[in-house]
């Protein structure tokens, strides 16, 4: 079995940022002591370098092996340069210890704008990297910041993937196992075809709609079984989906 802990939508540097509730999902991360743990963008607010280095104290926290993929307010006040600078990448590969299954991240974002784009040179990368982990027989996941099917009870479609239909197109085709994503607060789970979709609550800003808690998504992945949860940092936890699994893991 692989665990993969997926967190998104921190904030930090919003006056609606708590660091106590960032601190205590940290901390439960580690006590579950995933194989991997993925951040899915808008770690910052505004984009700005003491912002990043903050964040870069807290990812600093995490036990496991972490990838972080940049959001639209990451892209903000040349934060796209800092995110560079601080974190190396906006873009790449994760795989855990047994090479088994690999993560592709994606930079969904735009300089000072809202709505996501993932392009076409990086979409022919991410088809090459997944045709390289097809023929290694990896269980393949993406990961991105914005949401490429629109996510119930979160209004207005707006700020969404401009190209999300041909990265839809790309994805079911390469048959991607897991597509996990955050940017609305809101956690949902959708099936198309062979891929499963996820989308990732807010870790640590209060910026929640309705009764909706601060959380992060958990996936368990066996050899015949998917199984995605909801960590509510207060410390319930319910399952949100299981779907049946084949892979080599």
């Amino acid at each position: 079995m692989v665990l993969i802990a997926h967190l998104s939508d921190l904030h930090v540097g919003a006056h609606n940022h708590v660091e106590k509730t960032l601190l205590d999902s940290i901390d439960q991360v580690n006590n579950l002591n995933p194989d991997l743990i993925v951040l899915t963008g808008d770690l910052t607010d505004n984009g700005y370098y003491l912002e990043f280095l903050k964040v870069n104290d807290y990812l600093d926290l995490f036990e496991n092996p972490v990838m972080v993929v940049p959001g639209n307010h990451d892209a903000r006040h040349v934060g796209n340069e800092t995110f560079e600078e601080i974190f190396h990448n906006r873009s790449g590969t994760l795989s855990n210890d047994t090479d088994d299954l690999t993560v592709i991240g994606l930079d969904s974002s735009e300089p000072d704008l809202d709505y996501g784009k993932v392009g076409r040179p990086q979409q022919v990368w991410m088809e090459d990297e997944l045709l390289k982990a097809q023929k290694n027989n990896q269980y393949k996941i993406i990961a991105l910041h914005h949401h490429i099917i629109p996510v119930p009870k979160t209004g207005r479609e707006r700020n969404v993937l401009a190209d999300a239909g041909d990265i839809l197109h790309s994805l079911t085709n390469n048959n991607v196992d897991l597509v996990i994503s955050g940017h609305k607060h809101v956690p949902h789970v959708w099936k198309l075809q062979n891929t499963v979709f996820v989308t990732a609550g807010t870790v640590s800003s209060l910026k929640l709609r309705g009764k909706d808690s601060n959380s992060f998504n958990t996936y368990n992945i066996e050899k015949n079984a998917l199984e995605i949860n909801l960590n509510q940092v207060n410390g319930k936890k319910h399952l949100m989906a299981k779907f049946e699994n084949k892979c080599s893991i």
